[in-house]
């Protein structure tokens, strides 16, 4: 028998990925359990550092890179899912990693643009760049709005100032990523390692919105699923919004998300609420303990109390498609784990 996570058991069929096995309480593996791929899913993917959120996110985007019907995409901040090339074999996939990528500017909504680059759009010069936002598609168009507004001359220099920031950071381009480059290999990793927080927030967002917008209006036939590293970083950010859309009304279009955080507790409430599946590595803050506790109350917490993941690759997994919780341990990985901490004695070995 297969044990599928995020299944009910009036479906028997579909796409599904090998996750690990169950963790007996002596320690020992048991069966096996999968992921579903078939359906749409919210998937909150915790733990504190160095013990296996990053390597279990890459397990997920293997399976997905060899499921059926599927276009996985996966922003990486840290730069270390390059690796996902490493397949080999029969098995291997085909992987698009787009380093430095862009967006198209009117991809930021006017508020957007203004919570990106730090004015309040109740000012003088947010107002500007709201305006300009609003009616304008390119950074020169909206430079050149204004320019040209009627207003007074220290808010028109604020505006441009602040517009010039994000235009330094060279992730804003009319032929930005768009729904091809995301749906043509069998996974895309979108690689925003070495940038600051509001460009790869910008980036995020704008894949965020342009697969969402894709399957509400039918423009892309495979289901996407967006899988984000860090996902604190995003959802503090300006890509909050597009994400918690995908929470909350992806499941209407096929659009799924996987987020992985060391930090479920500064994560919005909704992030985790609107899961219908949790990955939970080992964790020892109160915060985020509790907010795991207010996700899932009425039946997760017996599984926390007793099973609490103590090694790398241990898990709890939540299942709200059954409202169960099991004890587990992740598969290793198929494809090389870059997220590995250096070590000093890699470097220079003991003589």
């Amino acid at each position: 028998m297969t044990f599928v996570i995020g299944r009910d058991a009036e479906r028997t069929s579909g796409a599904v990925g090998h996750l690990g096995n169950y963790r007996a309480l002596d320690g020992s593996a048991g069966a096996q359990f999968h992921l579903d791929l078939d359906g749409p899913h919210a998937v909150s993917i915790v733990g504190k550092r160095g013990y296996g959120k990053s390597f279990t996110l890459g397990v997920i985007a293997e399976a997905l890179a060899r499921a059926p019907g599927v276009a996985p995409v996966l922003i990486d901040p840290m730069g270390v899912f390059d690796t996902l090339e490493e397949s080999a074999g029969d098995d291997a996939v085909s992987v698009t990693v787009l380093e430095r990528p862009s967006v198209n500017p009117e991809t930021l909504d006017p508020r957007s643009w203004c919570a990106l680059v730090g004015l309040d759009p109740e000012s003088g010069a947010g107002g500007l760049l709201w305006r300009a936002a609003q009616e304008t598609a390119t950074l020169e168009a909206m430079r050149a709005h204004i320019d040209s507004a009627d207003a007074p001359r220290s808010d028109v220099r604020a505006a441009n100032n602040h517009l010039n920031l994000a235009s330094s950071w060279g992730v804003f381009e009319s032929d930005g990523v768009a729904v091809p480059d995301l749906s043509g290999s069998d996974v895309t990793v979108i690689d925003v390692s070495g940038m600051d927080a509001a460009p790869m927030n910008a980036i995020c967002r704008g894949v965020a919105e342009t697969l969402y917008g894709a399957r509400v209006t039918d423009s892309i036939e495979r289901l996407p699923w967006l899988m984000v590293d860090e996902a604190h970083t995003f959802f503090d950010g300006v890509a909050g919004p597009a994400l918690e859309t995908i929470l909350t009304r992806g499941r209407a279009p096929g659009v799924s998300l996987v987020m992985a955080t060391q930090r479920p507790g500064s994560v919005p409430e909704v992030g985790l609420s609107q899961s219908d599946i949790i990955l939970s590595h080992r964790l020892t803050s109160r915060a985020d303990l509790e907010a795991l506790e207010r996700a899932r109350p009425t039946y997760m917490n017996t599984t926390l109390e007793n099973r609490m993941p103590d090694a790398p690759g241990d898990v709890v997994v939540i299942d709200d498609a059954t409202e169960t919780t099991h004890a587990g341990r992740i598969r290793p990985r198929e494809t090389p784990h870059g997220g590995e901490s250096p070590r000093a004695s890699d470097v220079f070995p003991a003589e």
